[in-house]
C-alpha cells in the first residue's frame, strides 16, 4: 500500500506542477515573426520565442498581425494618439499603429475624436 500511495503522491505532484506552468502561460503570444497567437491558435503551444500579451487587441496594436486565415472580428476604427478617427477607408488607416480601438466612427467621435480632414 505504501508503494501505491507514494506513486499517487508523485503523480499528483507532477500534475500540480504542470498546472502551475500552464497557469503562467500568457493569453496571447506574439512570435518573433510578428504573428499574434491566442490559445485557440494551433501554433500557440509550439510558439516558444515570443512576447506575451494580455489580449489579441494589445498584440495587434503593438504591430503584430493575426495568423493567415484568421479574420479579425470586423474592421475597427482607430483613434490615433492625436485624436483623429480612422476607419478602413482612411488613407492613414494602415499607418496608424498607436491607437484606441472603437467599433464605429460614431463611437470614436463621441469619445472626443475628430474625423480626418478631406
Amino acid at each position: 500500500m505504501t508503494f501505491s500511495l507514494s506513486r499517487i503522491g508523485v503523480a499528483l505532484s507532477l500534475a500540480l506542477s504542470l498546472t502551475a506552468v500552464h497557469a503562467n502561460d500568457p493569453v496571447v503570444k506574439k512570435s518573433d515573426a510578428g504573428i499574434c497567437h491566442d490559445k485557440s491558435s494551433p501554433s500557440f503551444a509550439n510558439t516558444k520565442n515570443f512576447t506575451p500579451f494580455k489580449s489579441l487587441d494589445e498584440c495587434v496594436k503593438s504591430g503584430g498581425r493575426l495568423p493567415a486565415g484568421q479574420a479579425a472580428a470586423g474592421p475597427i476604427v482607430k483613434k490615433s494618439d492625436s485624436g483623429i478617427c480612422h476607419d478602413e477607408k482612411s488613407p492613414h488607416y494602415e499607418r496608424t499603429k498607436k491607437f484606441t480601438e472603437f467599433k464605429t466612427l460614431d463611437e470614436c467621435v463621441k469619445s472626443g475624436g475628430t474625423l480626418p480632414k478631406k
